[in-house]
């Protein structure tokens, strides 16, 4: 028998979306600070190298963004742990290798190319490694462990237990001898 204690009230959780309603909530949000960073990583650009600058702004952004997927985009209803943000930097990593290589390959085709070209050759870069992020994200980083399944730690039951002998009290008023022991006071 179950105590009514040990059970736990249901909690509402949240649906996960569909594909396509993750897919437009992930460029709301990773195009939204993609965006923002596309202007951050050119003016951080110019007092430090372009690839140090992309790097650092990656990482704020992969931050912010993984907690974002996780509360909204892909509904886990909670924030993201520490597996999800090394695997999403995993995928933040390739992205970064991806949009560094677009603008350094435009450098060496055009050695000094305008702001608004770096900006279409990044966005553009970005864009391609976001689809493969988000492909990353849903399939593995934040899929569902539908596989998995949850045991309490502690089963809560009652069990009978035998007392030895020597530790039952007797139900009658007398000792063996016929007398009760005294305590000393």
């Amino acid at each position: 028998m179950k105590s009514p204690l040990a059970q736990k009230p249901e909690m509402a959780t949240l649906a996960t979306p569909g594909p396509i309603a993750s897919f437009i909530r992930f460029v709301i949000f990773g195009g939204g600070i993609g965006v923002l960073s596309s202007f951050a990583v050119p003016l951080l650009a110019m007092t430090m190298p372009w690839a140090v600058s992309n790097a650092i702004i990656t990482v704020a952004s992969t931050l912010l963004c993984t907690e974002l997927h996780a509360r909204f985009t892909f509904a886990k209803g909670r924030s993201a742990g520490w597996r999800e943000h090394w695997q999403s930097a995993g995928s933040a990593t390739a992205a970064y290798v991806a949009t560094s290589v677009a603008v350094y390959v435009l450098h060496v085709v055009q050695p000094l190319p305008g702001m608004l070209t770096e900006q279409i050759v990044y966005l553009g870069a970005s864009g391609l490694a976001g689809t493969a992020r988000f492909i990353v994200l849903r399939l593995y980083v934040f899929a569902s462990r539908r596989g998995r399944t949850t045991r309490p730690l502690i089963q809560q039951q009652t069990v009978a237990v035998p007392v030895p002998t020597a530790l039952r009290q007797s139900p009658c008023t007398t000792w063996p001898n016929r007398s009760r022991p005294h305590m000393a006071a």
